[in-house]
């Protein structure tokens, strides 16, 4: 029996061995030589800094140039998240420090509903709704305050369409707030009660307990939603591609129609008919997988060392 049971669990921990590794390291470098090995097309033809410097995309004479689409992609993503954070973690300390607690369940379900919807239809609702409601009165409310305003007021300057950056970036901050808020919110039971009667205790208000011990100790929590939003923002398609417009511009305000790397590769992949075409946009693909990476795993240095200094 001893050596049954010796045997399963090398299995076991061999079988669980292999698929952390693959998951871990296989799968994310196959990914990228295939990405790779695809747009090695483009690479040769325009090389990395024109490709990346350039925002010309012109599919006729087949001119390429990704700089567009990696803009409009963190500009809407950077967006999301400064509106997106904030919101989440005002959530999270409502449910675990301020609601009573027979709201708490049903604000809970909430989040979790708005987690469950799918992309597609926070598009309709964005492109359908959000956005003649933004065209005919926030956008242009936002001009009358703004436009004033130097070096500001050139942030919402253009005529108000519903079909921009400002739009696209607040559906996106909806659609991950769930996720954030969820994962903050789990990291905020985590507090031991003692530490917070402790700080109660010593005088400590409400605001001081949360401040001062709750975000501090959950701090890795806090990043791992900051993390997790990063990654479905970036990646997000559907939504995008309603409302983001599709003009392959840098943007040059939050009223600008533009486009996205997702957006791109979802409208132009069955209308490239060209070998230089299609590698462009497995070049585009490839890009979008080396930022991901690169920015999420700057974003959790970061906040690595943030937590460290808190601590």
């Amino acid at each position: 029996m001893k050596k049954r049971g010796f045997y399963l669990e090398i299995i076991i921990k061999n079988f669980l061995g292999f698929w952390a590794i693959f998951s871990g390291l296989f799968f994310p470098f196959t990914v990228f030589f295939i990405l790779f090995y695809e747009s090695r097309l483009a690479i040769k033809h325009f090389g990395i800094v024109e490709f990346l410097t350039s925002s010309a995309w012109d599919p006729v004479s087949e001119t390429f140039g990704g700089l567009a689409m990696i803009v409009g992609t963190l500009i809407s993503t950077f967006i999301a998240i400064l509106i997106a954070g904030p919101v989440a973690i005002g959530i999270a300390i409502f449910i675990t420090e301020l609601a009573p607690s027979w709201l708490k369940g049903i604000i809970t379900s909430a989040i979790e509903l708005l987690a469950a919807i799918p992309s597609i239809i926070y598009g309709m609702w964005g492109f359908f709704i959000l956005a003649d409601f933004m065209r005919s009165y926030v956008e242009p409310f936002l001009q009358k305050v703004f436009i004033p305003v130097p070096l500001i007021g050139k942030l919402f300057s253009g005529p108000p369409t519903g079909i921009d950056v400002l739009t696209t970036s607040l559906v996106l901050s909806i659609m991950i707030i769930p996720f954030m808020a969820s994962v903050v919110k789990d990291s905020f039971n985590l507090v031991p009660s003692v530490m917070k009667e402790s700080a109660h205790c010593l005088g400590a208000t409400k605001w001081e307990v949360v401040k001062d011990v709750v975000i501090p100790y959950t701090a890795s929590g806090i990043a791992g939603g900051l993390v997790l939003s990063t990654g479905r923002a970036l990646g997000e398609t559907m939504a995008v591609t309603f409302l983001a417009g599709n003009v392959a511009q840098v943007p040059t305000s939050l009223f600008s129609p533009f486009t996205t790397i997702t957006v791109a590769l979802a409208n132009q992949f069955t209308e490239a008919d060209t070998p230089l075409y299609l590698s462009s946009l497995f070049y585009l693909s490839l890009i979008l997988f080396v930022l991901s990476f690169v920015i999420l795993s700057f974003a959790k240095i970061l906040v690595l060392r943030l937590q460290k200094r808190w601590k």
